[in-house]
């Protein structure tokens, strides 16, 4: 997932980050309310991790921005406010889950994989492409045989392939999703990446189609 984290303690954010990107996850880091709330309204994410106390604007009022504007992005805030008012004034401005400092990372992650479970509504957790199946909930490619062992930077690479199978995705936008926006990458490390990916899930009637100019597409291979 593309995941936005609004947080002004950078030593926490550091921690934060490395824990989400070891699980395979694209992480863009906004150090204030006025910057994350922009971030978010333009740039759009798979989950928003968003702190109370920030500087600029309040993460209430980020949320609530947030909420008239793309309320398809859950919201997990994430503070040392732990009071039951603030659970609920939280909840109430549209947050989806509430976890309060401290906290251990292990935490952390499964509730972000709870709330990427709901992304788009989806109401089944396995999916099926050609003689591939893909479980949301486990993160875990199949094939007939077996599951297929994916590192996690093709597992990211897969999942925004397989979240827009059938349309073209930029390879501009492949970079954001798997290493964050404005991260220095080679676009070489994209193409590097899609073409071990292709080798795997090719003889399972699922290919990625390079379009010259514009990006990749994720489809099932068609039989003459």
């Amino acid at each position: 997932m593309r995941i936005v984290l609004i947080e002004d303690n950078t030593m926490l954010a550091r921690a934060v980050i490395q824990s989400l990107q070891d699980e395979g996850h694209a992480v863009d880091w906004l150090a204030n309310g006025d910057e994350g709330s922009q971030f978010l309204s333009t740039e759009g994410a798979d989950l928003a991790i968003v702190d109370i106390n920030l500087p600029k604007r309040s993460g209430l009022d980020v949320i609530r921005i947030l909420g008239t504007e793309r309320n398809d992005i859950p919201v997990l805030v994430l503070t040392a406010r732990d009071s039951l008012q603030d659970r609920i004034v939280g909840l109430d401005a549209g947050a989806d889950d509430y976890m309060t400092k401290p906290f251990e990372m292990a935490e952390l992650n499964a509730r972000v994989r709870a709330l990427g479970r709901r992304r788009g509504q989806r109401v089944h957790n396995v999916e099926v492409m050609g003689q591939l199946s893909y479980d949301r909930l486990a993160r875990q490619l199949s094939c007939p045989t077996g599951p297929i062992v994916l590192p996690r930077r093709e597992l990211s690479l897969w999942e925004v392939l397989f979240d827009n199978a059938e349309r073209v995705v930029p390879k501009d936008t492949l970079c954001d999703s798997i290493y964050g926006t404005g991260a220095d990458i080679e676009v070489n490390a994209v193409e590097l990446l899609v073409s071990r990916l292709r080798r795997k899930i090719e003889p399972f009637g699922v290919t990625i189609r390079a379009i010259r100019g514009l990006g990749y597409v994720l489809r099932p291979v068609t039989v003459q």
